[in-house]
């Protein structure tokens, strides 16, 4: 039986691909983008497969508002993709109130907003998988994306608190972990800059020589569709090239707790 998507940010990058995939296949897609018009090619080539919905995710009213019209469409919601996001570079101490606002609106608190409109339909169904789109970002922290990582990292927490609730309606939660990927995330729509402190030049010119090894976003496209379809998804999934370096990562974490583990034990008492 074809399943029923409903898919943030799929205008372009890791949300259309994914949309495109889905609609290949024969599942329908209820497709949301803040400029819906970037959603026609979608419907001219799916028809009524698609549903397009303008939706600003840190709305939470417009976010219910857009699945009550998905559910009124289709009948139910199988897979829930949030995928809608943007970076911000920047030192934290070059960041403004009015930045880290805005990305915690976008990245975070419109995940949460998409995320309850839709656990109604997903408890009343006894059924559905919600895939947290958070990115290595959201395990690991580079300089200059501090912002960004605390976002991700607050989805992460969420969602694992989330899974654990939901688990007993058949409802499946899953972190998607994307490496460096040749998207439009460090393009001007998905991307903003702090002001840069002279201070930190040394540190942003580290951060800036960094070369990044970015995989093929259509290569997503499988590991996307197996998620949807699989009896048991795992809580976390990586994508790319990053695994290694997050396991040494874990590792020198384990390493230095349990250096000082005899600290940790005499401080209960």
């Amino acid at each position: 039986m074809s399943k029923i998507w409903f898919i943030t940010g799929a205008s372009r990058g890791f949300g259309r691909l994914w949309a495109e995939a889905a609609l290949r296949r024969g599942d329908r897609v209820v497709a949301t983008a803040r400029d819906v018009t970037a959603l026609d090619p979608l419907v001219r080539r799916y028809g009524d497969n698609v549903l397009a919905l303008p939706l600003d995710i840190t709305d939470r009213k417009a976010a219910f508002e857009a699945v009550e019209r998905a559910v009124e469409r289709f009948g139910r919601l199988d897979v829930v993709v949030n995928n809608a996001g943007y970076g911000l570079f920047g030192m934290v101490e070059e960041l403004t109130e009015a930045d880290l606002r805005a990305q915690m609106e976008t990245n975070f608190f419109g995940t949460v907003w998409v995320t309850q409109a839709v656990l109604p339909v997903l408890r009343a169904q006894r059924s559905g998988r919600i895939l947290q789109i958070t990115s290595e970002g959201g395990v690991r922290a580079y300089p200059a994306i501090g912002a960004y990582h605390a976002s991700k990292w607050a989805v992460e927490g969420l969602s694992e608190s989330l899974a654990q609730e939901v688990t007993a309606f058949g409802v499946h939660v899953t972190m998607v972990e994307p490496g460096p990927y040749a998207t439009d995330f460090a393009g001007a729509t998905s991307l903003r800059t702090a002001e840069r402190h002279p201070d930190y030049a040394a540190v942003h010119e580290v951060t800036d020589a960094k070369e990044w090894v970015l995989g093929d976003p259509a290569a997503t496209a499988d590991a996307i569709l197996l998620l949807a379809d699989t009896e048991k998804p795992p809580r976390r999934l990586v994508l790319g090239n990053t695994l290694p370096e997050i396991e040494a990562i874990y590792a020198e974490r384990l390493r230095e707790w349990r250096e000082w583990a005899p600290v940790t034990e005499a401080a209960f008492g």
